[in-house]
Parts: C-alpha cells; sequence; structure tokens
C-alpha cells in the first residue's frame, strides 16, 4: 500500500477513473460528490454537458477497461452500441455523401449518462472505495505550501451547514473546469501553474429524440449515426451549412440530434431548433430528425475553450496532489478528447504508482511529466483545428500568417485524408489512430508511408483510376452499398475509373496486405 487514504474531490468519470486506480494502492478511498447520484442512467446539475453526445475513443475504452475489466462489455449489455463507423455511419463530406466501406476502427456509442452509470458499477464493487454524496469541498488542508516539501494534507468540505475536514496521504482534484483547487493552492503559497488557453467561441445545441419503432423506420434507414460536416463553399449559403451536425444514436432507441458552429449563434428553442435541422446542408438531416419524436428541451453550451493548467511546469509542485480530467487540461469538447483523456491520466497514474514506492517529489515529478506527454496528443489536434480562426482568444492564438494557413490547408488536407483512406488501408488505420489519441499529430505529420500514401492516390485520382466512387448526392440518402470489397490499388491495367468496368472486387487483397 502507498498510504491509507486517498480522497478523490468529484465523482465523475475522471473521478471514478481515479477510484479505481487508488483502490489498489491505498486502504480506503472517499469520493467527495456534491450532487446526489442517481441509481439509472439520469441526467444531473454537476454534469450539465451529459446532454449533448459523447463519443469513447479507443484508447479511453482500452484505459477505462484496464482500471475496471468488463467495462466495455457492462456497457454494452447496459444498452451501448458497439458500431463501425465506416459502416454504421453515414457522413457527409465536401462534395457529398462518402462511400460505405469496413474499417479498422469501431466504437461504443451510449450517452454519457449511462457511462457514467456504468462506471458507478463497477467502483461500487470496490471494497476500498466510499462514495459520499451531497457533499461540497470548501478547501485544502496543507503544509509548507510554495516550499520543496510543501503538501497537501487533506481537504476542508460541507455537508449542508455542516463543516467538516478530512486527513489524505493523497488528494486527487477532479472538479472539471470550475475547479478551485488553484486558487487554494496560491492561499496557501504556492505559485499559480501557467495556463495556456484558446477560445474559438464554438456552440453548440442538442436535443434528444426517440426513434421511431423499427418496424416504421423509412428503408433508407441503414445507418445508425449521421454526421454532416460544414460546407466548403465559399459563397452564399445559409449559417446552418457551416454547422457540424450529428445525429447520434444511444442506448434505448434514442438519438441525440446535435448541431454545432465556430463564432455562430445557435438555436436556443425548439422552435428555432427544428427549422435548423431543415438548412442543414444534407437533406436526410432534417428528415431523420422530423421522422422521430423529440422528448427534451433543447440543451446549448458555450463553455467550449481549451484550458491547460501546466501544473508541470511549476518549480516546486504541491506534494500529495494529483489533477485529472478538466481540471487541468479542459478541451473543446467538440474534438470528444475530455473523456478518454481523463482514462488516459488515471492510467498514467496507475503506472507510477506501481512503479513508485514512495509518494516523494520524485513521483510526482515523474507523474506531470508522463502526464503532459498524454495530453500533448490531443492538446496538439484541438489547437490544429481551433487556431485557425481569426476570432479565436487566449495564449496560444498564432500570426495571422499562421492562422490563413491552416483555414486554408485544413479542410483540403482532411478531405483528401478521408479520399485516400477509401483505398490506402495504412493511411486509414494511422488517421484512426490519431483520431483516437493512440498516435500523436506530429508523428502523423512526419510519416513517409503516409503522406506518399496520399500522393499516390492523388496521383491515381488525377488519372482516373481510382476504385471507390464518392460525393454521392447530398440531398437524396446516403447510399447504402458496401463497397468494401472494392477497395484496392487501381495498379493493374482493367480498372477504367471511379467504379466503372473492371472494377475488381479481387482488388482488396492489394490493399490488405500493403
Amino acid at each position: 500500500m502507498r498510504g491509507e487514504t486517498a480522497v478523490v474531490l468529484g465523482g465523475s468519470v475522471a473521478g471514478l477513473c481515479a477510484a479505481g486506480v487508488l483502490a489498489r494502492h491505498f486502504d480506503e478511498v472517499i469520493v467527495l460528490e456534491r450532487d446526489q447520484l442517481p441509481p439509472d442512467a439520469k441526467h444531473r446539475r454537476g454534469v450539465p454537458q451529459s446532454k449533448h453526445p459523447h463519443f469513447l475513443l479507443n484508447s479511453g475504452r482500452r484505459a477505462i477497461g484496464e482500471i475496471f475489466p468488463g467495462f466495455e462489455e457492462a456497457l454494452i449489455a447496459a444498452g451501448g452500441l458497439h458500431l463501425m463507423p465506416s459502416m454504421d455511419a453515414a457522413y457527409c463530406e465536401s462534395g457529398g455523401w462518402a462511400p460505405r466501406k469496413s474499417g479498422s476502427m469501431t466504437m461504443v456509442y451510449s450517452s454519457r449518462v449511462l457511462i457514467e452509470r456504468v462506471l458507478r458499477d463497477k467502483v461500487r464493487e470496490l471494497p476500498a472505495v466510499e462514495v459520499r454524496e451531497g457533499v461540497t469541498v470548501t478547501g485544502l488542508r496543507t503544509s509548507g505550501g510554495g516550499t520543496e516539501r510543501g503538501r497537501v494534507v487533506g481537504v476542508d468540505y460541507r455537508v449542508d451547514d455542516t463543516p467538516g475536514r478530512l486527513a489524505a496521504d493523497m488528494v486527487v482534484d477532479a472538479l472539471g473546469r470550475g475547479s478551485s483547487v488553484a486558487d487554494w493552492l496560491v492561499e496557501a503559497g504556492w505559485s499559480a501553474p501557467p495556463e495556456k488557453t484558446l477560445d474559438a467561441r464554438v456552440t453548440y445545441t442538442s436535443r434528444w429524440y426517440d426513434l421511431p419503432p423499427a418496424g416504421r423506420r423509412p428503408e433508407s434507414w441503414w445507418w445508425k449515426h449521421l454526421v454532416v460536416t460544414p460546407t466548403q463553399d465559399a459563397g452564399d449559403h445559409p449559417e446552418e451549412h457551416e454547422f457540424l451536425s450529428n445525429f447520434f444514436p444511444i442506448e434505448g432507441d434514442r438519438a441525440i440530434v446535435c448541431m454545432g458552429a465556430w463564432g455562430i449563434r445557435m438555436p436556443r428553442d425548439a422552435d428555432a431548433f427544428e427549422k435548423a435541422v431543415d438548412r442543414v446542408r444534407a437533406a436526410a438531416f432534417g428528415r431523420a430528425t422530423r421522422a422521430c419524436t423529440p422528448t427534451s428541451e433543447v440543451h446549448l453550451t458555450r463553455s467550449t475553450g481549451n484550458k491547460w493548467r501546466r501544473y508541470d511546469l511549476l518549480e516546486r509542485p504541491p506534494l500529495g496532489l494529483v489533477c485529472i480530467g478538466d481540471s487541468i487540461c479542459a478541451f473543446n469538447p467538440f474534438y470528444a478528447q475530455g473523456m478518454s483523456s481523463a482514462a488516459r491520466s488515471a492510467l498514467v497514474l496507475a503506472e507510477l504508482l506501481h512503479d513508485h514506492t514512495v509518494l516523494d517529489l520524485a513521483f510526482y515529478r515523474d507523474f506531470l511529466a508522463r502526464q503532459k506527454k498524454s495530453l500533448d496528443v490531443p492538446w496538439m489536434l484541438a489547437m490544429a483545428r481551433d487556431q485557425a480562426y481569426d476570432f479565436a482568444t487566449g495564449s496560444e492564438i498564432v500570426a495571422p500568417w499562421r492562422r490563413r494557413l491552416a483555414a486554408r490547408l485544413s479542410w483540403p488536407v482532411f478531405n483528401a485524408i478521408n479520399a485516400t483512406s477509401r483505398e490506402d488501408a495504412y493511411v486509414e488505420r494511422t488517421f484512426a489512430e490519431v483520431f483516437n489519441l493512440d498516435r500523436s499529430l506530429r508523428d502523423m505529420a512526419t510519416d513517409p508511408r503516409f503522406w506518399f500514401g496520399i500522393l499516390r492516390y492523388r496521383i491515381r485520382q488525377r488519372l482516373g483510376r481510382t476504385v471507390v466512387p464518392g460525393g454521392f448526392d447530398d440531398q437524396q440518402d446516403p447510399p447504402g452499398t458496401d463497397y468494401t470489397d472494392y477497395t484496392g490499388f487501381a495498379n493493374r491495367t482493367d480498372r477504367t475509373g471511379p467504379g466503372g468496368a473492371g472494377a475488381s472486387p479481387s482488388a482488396e487483397a492489394d490493399l490488405v496486405h500493403d
């Protein structure tokens, strides 16, 4: 054991993952949660973002699975949907609907509230963990604040009007974006951690729907998930064409319809929301939404800025304190990185607790260094997109020429990657690894094989020798044809063009073994 008592501040995904790790190394783990936690998958005040879609990326799935064996199976048993996006989702890209085909990536779709409920069930199985509800944390107990041996030794809290305190060998801050821990540390004598910030004024709005009964759904609904990306047309068009829109499937034959954009006011009420879905540039999005029954109000979120509290840069980091999740690094939620990044940080903590026998300065410096390396991966992805906007604010804004370059290149590069991924397994796998935080954007950007694949595809495209068609009419329903058997390199003389005569299904072997 590394200590007697660990205290976790907050019982959301980050806090529950931390509790699962600490339970292996401390005699008791006490989770302090302000809300009264529902026994079922229900919304609560402390997690307002639960009303929006949440992706659990593959790296997050694996991390949670290592902390809580059987988590994914339990999530699916509770109603989560195990899908392959390239086969089960319809994507409307810049030129229209993308072709449907098998890919290397699978995902589990569910609501955020179901993920938390399954995690709570897993935590309740741990005898060392006690979750105390209705507890408001009011401060830290410290000694030697700001000195080399300065340490967090406990917390102050309040239950209704009754104050209390807890001694702790380790305190984990999982209080989210609004955490006051950094302020409490300054009051106790530590320097404030430097902050990296960038706010690209993203706003998104969601509404929950019941799907039609299975026997009454349109025949064209082969898909489970609809995605419509923003237009790249510089001409006149409705502002709804600038939306990134999701018809996101969750448990219980339901969907969350979500629309968001950078720097645009989003609909706040039901009437405006319903009108907006009809003006999204792919007509199927509005038709699908109108075929469903709304079951909630419209939920709007503006708290989407990226913020990284750099505790790793402190000359004297506080001993006895670990920060996980949004309390240390909060991302633009549109990029679906929060839960997975929190679970990855919890796994870093697990590795360090295994490697170190003493919770000394070396332990905390090592943890901060490894956590920083883990957070670099999603942070670079978030910056690559949000730095492209002139109206973005914060410490991480870049020179005008870099903004223009990012704005000019981001979508064409994304389009080229998507198109190449239809026929190049290496490019498809690499981009999936980056999307799922298993590989860094820097690694991808410096990978010669990756860029060779894209260049080769573009040359074949110009020569009319690509195999898989794309750009299907976005005013029609997304085509359900499975093009998996048509993927391959068009390096034979019998290939005549996209989907034309001679596009042999046997070409798949050329791709799979590349």
